[in-house]
């Protein structure tokens, strides 16, 4: 299936509102709020009322509590907790919309006032408006580890304009612009470190707390917290490009796109709430033609009930907290899941393909080993090889061109590149090859056969054309490495695959050190979109890829879940994944796996828990088994258990292990 990708930086912040609302007409009201006594108080009230009327009926002490006297008692015991609720049903009926919560719970409730249920009639209201206000403090919860992100959006830079520092907007500072962060301040644009070094607390971004120390020099993101002197920055990012920016417009947008099991939950309530209401009207008047001594009271009494438990509220609100739930865990993980669905998406796994370069190690070359047979000192013939290399952009020429070497440094002339095979030049009068074996063998230069058992890429130096040497680089694995393939595996992963456009040699040996099923180097990216595809063409095979660079953008498309790099990931595919790890810990994918695992494991808890009791009530209340009392724990008091449930997601942990 063709995943619909979003424009992230057209998704304009929604403001959150105070007041929750759902498609199938449920609106809880205060849900952003705090919840104060204040809110209480209409509770507290009905409460205190509900208990003396009862105490009243019960020992029957005092002779003033009858007739019109208890009515009008409990009539005041039920209009701080009632009126709110028939007021939001007659405003849902206007709309066109009957079939709300608010509407069953007015007729239920007013009904038992017709028959005489006063006690009845308040508990069920009661009891409902104190579950909206748990569940409103719940929502709140759930919401707050996200909200906290919000929090890091940096309200003003400090830009160096006409000699002087000046506070502005982080949205008119424009790329290649110096700006100052003080102590405590967060850096509020992209950019690279000007000052000799700085400390920076990074948890908004990446979930983990331990400071981060960099260079003059290094990557500096939006969000990050200065811990340490006041530091400059050249930004490198406009603000709406920012990696702060960036993470707002993801976390907002994934609590937008609901699960499959979500959406079919709402559905579902829709179509099944005004059926119930119909039944009900049936149970009420349909056994007067089949019942001997019809009572049409008794039927009544039935039928409320029956309206009573038959309310989807734990239903429709305890999934879509669940998965709220999933999502803010996720964030404060450093995992980011564009979406519920991909939440869902991630516990049908079974099959995890990644690259190499970036996402297993770190993508930074170094050289290995410098095997010299020049004549020259080992400097001496570095300095060859190093003039040659800086007139390449090649990664593996940065790695060479970071050795130091004492004394001047040699110039080269006439470098022309040979494609597919490496540099020609001159160097100190002499002409100098540096490239594979394919260009010193064209040359015909003879070349040791020891080379060829060597995994590492491997540069050649040949120098007036003799050989003179060699050049080992090799890229190191994250720290975290053969952790993140242990763990993938303890998570339920049946199979882990590599592929990568690195030397096969080399992606054989890095799948074999981390004990990788089976590995492919020397891949075009058409050709690891190919590989991917063929492996979705298996039977039940659902395939997650991770990836970090632009070639891994249609390949992180096709997969049934794509997950990028986040930290030194390319923007290409960062927007293309469906799940982004912030760290660039591969170790986090294990992590992602157990929070969709836990999460879909608490939302079909759910689901069993409100259809299994409100199915055995229902029957209970038809057959005329169950009060009222019963129907107010299968609607409200299930609700809450669901809610609680949820919440659960809140405090887990999911420790590396």
């Amino acid at each position: 299936m063709k995943k619909k990708k979003l424009n992230l930086r057209d998704i304009e912040m929604q403001k959150h509102s105070s007041e929750h609302t759902h498609d199938d007409g449920h609106n809880h009201g205060n849900s952003q709020n705090s919840l104060n006594l204040k809110a209480y108080r209409p509770a507290i009230f009905s409460f205190v009322m509900l208990i003396a009327g009862i105490a009243f009926d019960y020992f029957d002490m005092f002779p003033f509590f009858k007739g019109w006297a208890r009515i009008i008692w409990y009539v005041v015991a039920y209009i701080p907790v009632g009126f709110p609720v028939i007021k939001e049903g007659w405003e849902s009926i206007k709309k066109g919309d009957f079939f709300t919560e608010f509407f069953l719970m007015s007729i239920a409730t007013l009904g038992a006032f017709a028959i005489g249920e006063y006690p009845e009639g308040v508990a069920v209201m009661l009891f409902y408006a104190v579950g909206e206000l748990f569940q409103a403090a719940a929502v709140k919860s759930s919401k707050d580890s996200i909200k906290a992100l919000l929090d890091v959006r940096p309200n003003e830079a400090l830009v160096y304009r006409d000699a002087n520092f000046i506070s502005v907007k982080p949205e008119i500072v424009q790329i290649g612009e110096k700006i100052q962060v003080r102590v405590g301040e967060k850096v509020p644009l992209d950019g690279i470190l000007l000052s000799e070094k700085g400390s920076f607390n990074t948890a908004a971004l990446t979930g983990e707390s331990k400071p981060d120390t960099i260079a003059k020099g290094d990557k500096v993101f939006a969000g990050s917290i200065n811990l340490n002197g006041v530091i400059e920055i050249e930004t490198t990012k406009e603000f709406k490009d920012s990696s702060i920016s960036r993470i707002l417009d993801m976390v907002q947008n994934a609590t937008a796109r609901k699960s499959k099991t979500e959406l079919f939950i709402r559905k579902f309530a829709r179509v099944y709430t005004p059926i119930v209401v119909f039944l009900a009207i049936g149970l009420t008047f349909l056994p007067y033609f089949f019942v001997d001594n019809y009572v049409f009271r008794d039927w009544l009494y039935r039928a409320l009930i029956f309206l009573v438990i038959s309310c989807p509220c734990a239903l429709v609100i305890s999934i879509p907290l669940g998965y709220f739930g999933g999502l803010g865990a996720a964030s404060r993980n450093g995992i980011l899941f564009k979406g519920a669905s991909f939440l869902d998406a991630m516990t049908k796994v079974n099959t995890v393909v990644m690259d190499k370069t970036g996402t297993v190690t770190k993508g930074v070359f170094k050289i290995k080993e410098v095997v010299n047979s020049s004549g020259f000192s080992e400097a001496e013939f570095m300095k060859y090889l190093m003039a040659m290399e800086e007139q390449s952009t090649h990664p593996i020429a940065k790695a060479i061109l970071e050795y130091k070497a004492e004394g001047a440094d040699l110039e080269a002339s006439n470098v022309y590149e040979v494609a597919g095979k490496g540099l020609k030049g001159t160097v100190n009068e002499k002409t100098v090859l540096i490239g594979n074996k394919a260009l010193m063998t064209s040359n015909g230069i003879e070349v040791p056969s020891a080379t060829n058992d060597i995994v590492e890429s491997i540069v050649m130096v040949a120098i007036d054309r003799k050989f003179a040497g060699y050049v080992t680089i090799a890229d190191e694995l994250k720290e975290d490495a053969h952790q993140a393939i242990k763990q993938i595996r303890d998570s339920g992963i049946s199979k882990v695959i590599m592929l990568s456009g690195d030397k096969d040699s080399i992606t054989q040996q890095i799948a074999k050190e981390l004990k990788i099923d089976w590995a492919k180097g020397d891949l075009l990216p058409e050709d690891k979109l190919n590989e991917v595809e063929e492996l979705k063409r298996q039977p039940d095979s659902k395939v997650a890829f991770i990836g970090d660079g632009i070639n891994d953008a249609p390949v992180l498309a096709v997969s049934d879940v794509g997950i990028a790099m986040g930290g030194l990931g390319s923007d290409v595919a960062i927007e293309t994944a469906d799940v982004i790890i912030q760290t660039d810990q591969p170790s986090k994918i294990a992590r992602a796996i157990k929070i969709g695992r836990s999460t879909r494991r608490i939302v079909w808890q759910n689901i069993a828990l409100a259809f299994g009791v409100k199915f055995i009530v229902l029957i209970l209340g038809a057959g005329g088994l169950a009060t009222m009392w019963e129907a107010v724990f299968a609607d409200v008091g299930v609700a809450l258990l669901a809610i609680l449930n949820a919440v659960r997601l809140q405090k887990m942990k999911w420790q590396d292990s």
